[in-house]
């Protein structure tokens, strides 16, 4: 028998949509059925997760730098707050410098789909399904890329998000000069946002750093002492999670899933990472799960499952998933401007009634008020994460005696 008991029945209510005032009223009472409800269902579950506040985990994968979605929607989103990191790809942190480079002033400019590629090639235009740049903005930001990491900030071991960070802060530097809008990892920079990235070998601003190790190996070049350190990067995302459950207030996380792949994967792994790989007591999945992904479920792949999949792992929790997890099959290219701008409006809404009748008053009559009106500041995980670490270290040190009995096993020889 089923521990989770059948919900009550819902009466479908609508509102026409010439009576809504606001995009929050269209999303709650215009969207009564198929599509549309897993769209009602997504939006009420991010409400929820803002208004309980829950430090919200984002993982992104396509490319939004490229095509400018992160300067429309995601910059917003991190600029309230709510956000305690992003777990991206490789590729979103390359494309994010472009527009800051010398000499390329709006580098990116509209194509078809379906027009003619070989002339593109010939033109020497590289295209991104409908945007498109010359390939002299890839020679330059290459030379950019090379160029930063044999600077001496560089020359040690470190995480990918002190990678990201201090990239951030160079296209910043970047930016300013050039009079261009802040860009991802700048705004990341500013806001203390870790930055993760689950494949970095998988992109151009590694295949840089393997130029420069390249050249050091042939004897091109007398030094390179950059190097990534990918346990300590996991164990960091790990410190994050962990944070989230027993030492931020909430004590819960919310994530939103755009687009799946190994952005998806790496920002659920810390539940298994803590509970199953350390075997630390008590640690729980996310509360709430919200995803947008193109890909079926029948396919298999990581990228469709629903979040109900990931309970059976532990990432999501089961005492939630079933009213704090939905899964909606589109582009979220499509739907996160109108999502983020429903989000940001009831935030305006909440401070405008903060100013005329007190934050005491407010809280009282509306408790997610609270979630929402979070300091701006947000929660600046990076600079904190020293700290961070070393609690999980203590924590995985009081585990000594389950970890040792985990060390051997009979192997076939």
């Amino acid at each position: 028998m089923s521990q989770h008991p059948t919900p009550p029945k819902r009466t479908v209510l609508t509102r026409r949509v010439d009576q809504c005032q606001t995009l929050d009223e269209v999303f709650r009472h215009c969207l009564p059925a198929f599509g549309g409800a897993f769209l009602r269902r997504l939006y009420s579950i991010l409400d929820t997760a803002i208004g309980m506040g829950c430090p919200l985990t984002v993982a992104i994968a396509g490319p939004v730098t490229v095509s400018g979605q992160h300067q429309t929607w995601l910059l917003p989103l991190l600029e309230t707050g709510w956000v305690a990191y992003l777990s991206t790809t490789d590729a979103v942190c390359y494309h994010d410098g472009h527009r800051s480079l010398n000499g390329h002033r709006d580098p990116v400019h509209e194509v078809p789909i379906f027009g003619d590629d070989g002339a593109l090639r010939d033109e020497r235009t590289i295209r991104v399904t409908d945007m498109a740049f010359d390939e002299d903005v890839l020679l330059d930001q290459d030379r950019f890329l090379t160029a930063m990491l044999q600077l001496p900030d560089f020359q040690h071991k470190m995480t990918g998000t002190e990678l990201r960070h201090l990239l951030g802060r160079f296209y910043s530097a970047q930016e300013r000069s050039n009079g261009v809008e802040e860009g991802l990892l700048a705004a990341c920079h500013r806001l203390a946002i870790p930055v993760f990235v689950g494949a970095p070998g998988d992109g151009s601003v590694f295949l840089n750093s393997m130029k420069l190790w390249a050249m050091r190996k042939a004897g091109l070049i007398d030094e390179y002492g950059f190097d990534l350190d990918l346990h300590a990067e996991v164990f960091e995302a790990c410190a994050y999670h962990y944070w989230g459950l027993f030492q931020n207030p909430v004590q819960a996380l919310a994530t939103l899933v755009l687009g799946g792949g190994v952005p998806k994967n790496f920002n659920l792994q810390p539940e298994p990472a803590l509970g199953q790989i350390l075997g630390l007591p008590n640690v729980r999945g996310y509360n709430f799960d919200v995803q947008i992904v193109t890909a079926p479920v029948t396919d298999g792949s990581l990228s469709s499952c629903f979040p109900a999949e990931a309970v059976t792992w532990g990432k999501v929790d089961k005492d939630t998933y079933t009213e704090a997890t939905e899964s909606l099959q589109c582009d979220y290219s499509l739907l996160m401007p109108f999502l983020v701008k429903a989000l940001l409006d009831n935030r305006a809404r909440y401070e405008h009634l903060a100013a005329e009748i007190g934050e005491e008053q407010l809280f009282a009559q509306h408790p997610q008020a609270r979630g929402y009106l979070r300091p701006r500041s947000g929660y600046r995980l990076f600079e904190k994460r020293d700290e961070l670490v070393r609690t999980l270290t203590e924590a995985v040190q009081l585990n000594r005696d389950w970890l040792m009995e985990g060390l051997t096993y009979p192997l076939a020889r």
